[in-house]
């Protein structure tokens, strides 16, 4: 009767843990339901493509159907419109240039609050006016949606290595259940409060990374006329106390570093005409909040001038480039 009972209770164990395992994985399989992704440019392609790695099925659409084919050879559905998407996911990611294509993709004709489910989660990783972002939360609650703003930092390298930053804005319960959609793209997610945050946290980030760019491109120019090798001022740079992100990991001087927008004719990377957008937000936010910003307006000059010279389109470090060429004059 004991060796029974013994025999019994093994099989029990064995039994509950296989029931336990079971649980485990039917969780596991149900987090993986499909994942809308709206915006398929330099940031959103490889963190649609990250979320495909991680086991997501993806269902992408994007203006431009010339963004649609790295992707879909990855394993995405692509749809017609944000609408289509909204129709098929209860999970929603926007990664978009401007407020105006935000407001455009969640209210416009064919955008996805015209076939949002409700209860889908809404999560906007674009930069924009953070009362933007209110209006795109106040919007998506009278639909039985929510909204998170949640913009990133890190720049294509780390969207493909999925090492973004995450600044999140929105109902703090909502952020912890969204948290295994984030850490599918990005190494840190920090939540930073209530809708809007986010944008706030990233604006403050983004002016300090222009004036930051700006002053290591003024110090790589003036060292360079003055006879020093720029890879030898750029080793000095970094283990002195001038050193920075832009110095050391986005050096602008081409030939300084491999694998950066400098080394390649400042093609790809944050474009200059992104960053005077969201230095005009920093402007904006700054005057509403009646705060000196005198570093941030004269840097935001900087960048709109080098848009009105040609410079729209490249990476932002080009602001090397710009300085340099404006000095010959």
């Amino acid at each position: 009767m004991a060796t029974l009972f013994r025999g019994y209770r093994n099989f029990y164990k064995r039994s509950s843990k296989h029931v336990e395992l079971t649980l485990v994985s039917c969780r596991s399989m149900a987090s993986k339901t499909p994942v809308g992704f709206i915006g398929l440019g330099n940031m959103g392609t490889p963190m649609a493509r990250n979320l495909l790695r991680h086991g997501y099925p993806v269902i992408a659409t994007d203006v431009f159907p010339e963004s649609f084919k790295e992707l879909q050879d990855s394993g995405a559905q692509i749809l017609d419109c944000p609408a289509e998407v909204a129709d098929k996911a209860d999970r929603i990611i926007t990664m978009l240039p401007s407020s105006p294509n935000v407001i455009e993709v969640y209210t416009g004709p064919n955008g996805i609050l015209k076939k949002v489910k409700k209860g889908t989660l809404l999560i906007d990783s674009s930069t924009i006016d953070p009362a933007v972002s209110r209006e795109m939360a106040a919007a998506a609650e009278k639909m039985g949606a929510v909204f998170m703003d949640a913009p990133v930092s890190g720049g294509v390298g780390a969207a493909s290595l999925a090492k973004l930053t995450f600044m999140v804005g929105g109902v703090e319960e909502e952020f912890n259940a969204a948290q295994e959609l984030f850490t599918s793209m990005g190494a840190n997610v920090v939540y930073c409060g209530q809708v809007g945050s986010g944008q706030a946290a990233k604006i403050c980030n983004n002016m300090l990374l222009a004036i930051g760019m700006i002053g290591t491109a003024e110090t790589m120019n003036l060292g360079i006329r003055l006879g020093l090798d720029p890879k030898l001022l750029a080793k000095i740079l970094n283990t002195s106390s001038g050193r920075c992100w832009s110095s050391d990991k986005y050096n602008p001087v081409p030939g300084v570093m491999e694998g950066v927008p400098s080394a390649n004719n400042y093609q790809g990377g944050f474009g200059t005409k992104l960053m005077a957008k969201d230095l005009g937000f920093a402007q904006d936010t700054a005057t509403s909040a009646q705060t000196p910003i005198p570093l941030g307006s004269l840097a935001h000059q900087i960048y709109r001038a080098m848009c009105a010279h040609g410079y729209s389109n490249k990476d932002f470090s080009s602001v090397f480039q710009f300085l340099r060429e404006e000095g010959v004059q």
